[in-house]
């Protein structure tokens, strides 16, 4: 029982301390009135962003109410909306008869996807390992469902200090992007709906599909007929289609666009480029049960890097981006504020199954 008291009182004794112990910040933000932005909003996002920049220190107090709405000329609503917002991102903290302090340096990123993929598990592994532990990251996955992608987008705005978001072609996915403070959000992968102001850091899906295939050009000609499959339940963007069929027809080669899988029926001499890990499952049972000898009898281009495609059948030659270095790149955006609009590289890796 006295164990228990005695360290009661002591932690008492070290809260006292530290609240004693706490700075008075001169910091104060500056809103502005013709933003799109909710008044509040700038005022929390102000003073997260002071956290971050180190302006504001753990144990700063921040200005009381009274004072945020004499010298920005709010109302209180909007100050302790503002502060209940920070408090929601745990970054600050009340003290009774002492005001608000800064209680955490934790930043908190808003991470939303299309879906869970292999290589969305490396672009997330090179993201997070380049992050320090302060910062905290929530995934989202919308499947590329439109009204889910609007509600969940809706119900994080202001809620977070950063927003990683994979677009994809659809009306609401821009209209749904509006409530996001630019400043603040990342658009990755697809260069679709992305707002005016925020940053983007993407794979082209057209050009250097042209550009790596004519690399293979002297493979290609080892085969009879290029098929390119794209699945109807593929969400890949439709540029890679015009993108191969015009280097076909450059190079006068003898190709097909399969839409329907069942129609997919490889015979030897032939040569497979698919978007699909489905797809690409389907020919190598196929390539199993006839017996044929990949790269060779036939040829196998995969869409998107993950790490066991290199190992499969002694390697699967691919047409990928680096997802990796996009992942980096995202925590750059996070850490060092640093803004991109840029496409990261896309690039072939030959191997066995060509």
């Amino acid at each position: 029982m006295w164990g228990h008291l005695k360290k009661k009182f002591m932690y008492s004794q070290f809260r006292l301390f530290y609240f004693n112990s706490i700075t008075m910040s001169n910091f104060i933000p500056i809103i502005n009135e013709k933003a799109g932005v909710p008044k509040f909003l700038q005022l929390a996002n102000a003073f997260a962003d002071a956290v971050k920049t180190k302006e504001l220190n753990v144990g700063d107090a921040l200005p009381s109410v009274n004072e945020l709405c004499a010298k920005c000329g709010l109302s209180r609503d909007t100050v302790f909306k503002a502060y209940s917002e920070l408090k929601n991102r745990n970054l600050i903290e009340s003290v009774p008869n002492k005001g608000y302090y800064v209680s955490s340096n934790t930043h908190k990123v808003f991470l939303f996807l299309d879906t869970l993929k292999a290589y969305k598990e490396v672009l997330y592994g090179a993201f997070r390992a380049s992050l320090p532990n302060t910062i905290s990251v929530d995934v989202h996955f919308h499947h590329y469902n439109a009204q889910v992608f609007n509600d969940i987008v809706r119900a994080a705005a202001g809620k977070y200090s950063h927003y990683i978001i994979m677009n994809f072609d659809h009306k609401k996915v821009k209209n749904a992007l509006r409530v996001i403070d630019p400043s603040k959000l990342l658009c990755i992968d697809w260069k679709v709906n992305v707002p005016k102001n925020c940053s983007f850091i993407g794979q082209d899906f057209k050009k250097p599909v042209y550009d790596n295939m004519v690399k293979i050009l002297d493979k290609l000609h080892h085969y009879s007929k290029v098929f390119f499959v794209f699945p109807e339940y593929t969400n890949h963007p439709k540029e890679t289609i015009v993108s191969f069929e015009q280097f076909c027809r450059d190079f006068k080669l003898n190709y097909q666009i399969i839409y329907q899988v069942k129609e997919m029926n490889p015979q030897k001499g032939e040569v497979y480029f698919t978007v699909s890990d489905r797809v690409l499952a389907k020919l190598l049972d196929i390539t199993h049960e006839k017996g044929y000898e990949l790269g060779v009898d036939l040829g196998i281009i995969s869409y998107n890097e993950t790490p066991t495609k290199k190992y499969i059948k002694d390697g699967i030659t691919v047409v990928s981006t680096n997802f990796s270095e996009i992942g980096i790149k995202m925590a750059k955006f996070i850490v060092e504020g640093e803004k991109f609009d840029e496409f990261v590289p896309t690039d072939i890796l030959i191997r066995h199954s060509l």
